[in-house]
């Protein structure tokens, strides 16, 4: 059997490729509804709606990014005016992240965009088939962790 062949009948592409335009789905249904947010943004926005002012590299951790990226990332949400960022007093190298009010707002407003996403997504698919996919997706990430982790 040749190798791409082997590829095709395993996890690796079909959760490549479903991460990827499940990105741009979502990009393209906020973009429809009026919405300048990549999914990593609205995660963000909804990780400080939950517990605001969470320090910088907790977010980096939190969203699984690295800090560069998540400086960056951050950074075009503040020029977005959708955070901000406050330097703690008591160490200089901490940074607090704060959602601002046009953070909150758009936050709210994009719930029902969210659950839109999940009802078309999710269309056609058992109940016990989510929780089946949910239960393989996450022993795949176990099985990531635990390779990771003796590393």
């Amino acid at each position: 059997m040749s190798i791409s062949l082997e590829l095709e009948k395993s996890l690796l592409p079909h959760l490549g490729r479903t991460a990827k335009f499940m990105d741009f789905y979502f990009m393209d249904t906020f973009n429809e509804h009026g919405f300048d947010l990549s999914k990593e943004q609205w995660l963000i926005l909804k990780v400080l709606s939950q517990d605001d002012g969470k320090i910088q590299n907790d977010l980096a951790f939190v969203t699984n990014r690295s800090k560069t990226a998540l400086t960056r990332l951050i950074a075009t949400m503040e020029k977005k005016g959708l955070v901000y960022r406050v330097t703690s007093k008591i160490d200089k190298r901490i940074n607090h992240v704060f959602i601002s009010d046009l953070g909150k707002s758009n936050f709210e407003k994009s719930i029902p965009i969210i659950k839109q996403i999940k009802s078309e997504l999710q269309e056609n698919i058992s109940q016990e088939d989510i929780e089946k996919t949910i239960q393989v997706i996450n022993q795949v990430f176990q099985n990531i962790n635990n390779k990771t982790s003796t590393h």
